[in-house]
């Protein structure tokens, strides 16, 4: 029974194994009738095209590895830094200017490692952090020390000011560019020594030529004096303009002068500026137009915010249409009523500090506005930079040709001098173009005013 019982589950087994045999014979006959039947038809032309995709995959991946090769070759000599991580912040490539200012002696191509074990930065991770969170392009700068395996290097490295921007990469990857801005800061502050050295040399020649002038003043009589008090008028001015190269480095230097304030009238003192420029007012045949308020007082330098009014009226007497007018208008301004939507920037510079911190609860608001050609939208975010140099159609030589004053050249230094003199005042400067008169449109904002009474005290 037993061996009967073996032998049938044998002989069913066999029969299942031979039914499954079938089945499958027939599944496969099924799949390959078409290609049998028509084998020469389907089958040969199969192979010439997937040979041809084949060959055009090969082509892509090798032209996207050509043109990888062309970035990474024009990266390398791009005159910024380049480097870029993974979502770990590990390196995964970076050019040869990177490498230079972030002294990645340790790191070759096909590495990858922390950025952190080859840079220690706290400013650079940080912006890679920041870049990748946000999912948004960012910018700082900041003084990076390098550190240097070679200790007999060590002494000769130096600290750098970079500026780094950053953008968000797929998969979590970073790219960040490097600028040093170190040479650029060296290269001013060597200007600025120059300057003010060819200032220092300027200043005894000057003094020798006025005492000679004072000399002839006291020998002459009328009407050959009046040529000579001109010159005495001259002298002052190059005198002048000397010592204003000399302040501007030490404002710059140290924004926060010393002032030695007073309790001034406005008007008066735009008269005052108003007057000095007369012989300039006349050969071109202008006119001030002065409205706002009356008995207006501020606390300011004397001889600092004469200078901002002298330099400021000077400019729209030089850019001014012979026979038109220069309008200045005075208002008093509550801090609520100032725009804080720019952020204290002006139109042309740096961001204006003080008003923020202003010492009284009025503020003086004064726009000077002349009839001139005014400012060109690529000048006006450069107005107030030292040695700037503006559109050339802003100059008299878009005058007509018998202007007897020619071609005004300026020397770049006034409206710098004019914001850093408004900033120590707590102050801030706008420049503008009038919509009515296309003209220039220098707007300044004064603390510590007062109308109506002198007797106030600002203490």
């Amino acid at each position: 029974m037993l061996l009967l019982g073996f032998f049938l589950g044998l002989a069913v087994g066999i029969g299942i194994w031979i039914w499954q045999q079938v089945q499958l014979k027939r599944y496969l006959g099924q799949i390959l009738q078409p290609l049998n039947s028509g084998s020469q038809k389907v089958i040969l032309p199969l192979i010439p095209r997937l040979q041809r995709e084949i060959g055009i995959i090969k082509q892509q991946r090798e032209d996207l590895h050509q043109s990888l090769k062309t970035y990474q070759d024009l990266l390398d000599f791009a005159p910024l830094g380049y480097l870029q991580v993974d979502e770990e912040n590990q390196l995964l490539w970076c050019n040869q200017q990177a490498r230079n200012i972030l002294c990645l002696q340790r790191w070759q191509a096909g590495q990858v490692r922390l950025l952190l074990e080859l840079v220690r930065s706290y400013e650079l991770d940080h912006l890679i952090e920041q870049t990748r969170d946000w999912q948004k392009a960012q910018t700082n700068e900041w003084v990076f020390h390098p550190s240097c395996d070679d200790v007999a290097q060590m002494p000769t490295v130096k600290s750098l000011v970079l500026r780094a921007s950053s953008l968000p990469l797929p998969n979590g990857q970073v790219g960040v560019f490097l600028e040093n801005r170190q040479p650029l800061l060296d290269m001013n502050q060597e200007r600025d020594r120059s300057f003010s050295d060819l200032a220092h040399e300027l200043r005894t020649p000057l003094t020798s030529i006025r005492l000679v002038v004072e000399t002839l003043q006291n020998r002459l009589d009328p009407p050959l004096n009046r040529w000579v008090n001109r010159l005495m008028q001259e002298v002052d001015r190059l005198i002048n303009l000397v010592q204003s190269w000399l302040e501007l480095t030490q404002m710059e230097a140290n924004p926060t002068m010393q002032l030695h304030p007073e309790v001034l009238e406005v008007r008066s003192l735009i008269t005052s500026v108003w007057e000095t420029l007369e012989p300039l007012t006349q050969k071109q045949n202008l006119s001030l137009e002065y409205s706002g308020a009356e008995n207006l007082w501020i606390k300011a330098d004397p001889a600092r915010i004469y200078q901002v009014f002298l330099n400021l009226l000077d400019n729209s007497i030089k850019y001014s249409p012979p026979g038109t007018s220069i309008q200045v208008q005075a208002k008093i301004l509550s801090v609520e009523d100032i725009d804080h939507s720019d952020g204290l920037r002006p139109t042309g510079g740096d961001r204006v500090r003080g008003v923020c911190a202003l010492h009284s609860a009025n503020i003086l608001e004064i726009n000077l506005i002349d009839s001139g050609l005014g400012f060109s939208e690529t000048d006006l975010p450069h107005i107030f930079e030292r040695f700037y140099r503006g559109d050339k159609a802003r100059t008299h030589s878009s005058l007509p040709e018998n202007n007897s004053l020619g071609t005004i050249v300026g020397n770049g230094l006034g409206l710098a001098i004019v914001r850093q003199i408004v900033v120590a005042h707590g102050g801030s400067i706008k420049a503008m173009n009038d919509p009515k008169t296309g003209g220039a449109w220098m707007q300044l904002q004064l603390p510590e005013v007062m109308a109506n009474s002198r007797s106030q005290d600002y203490s």
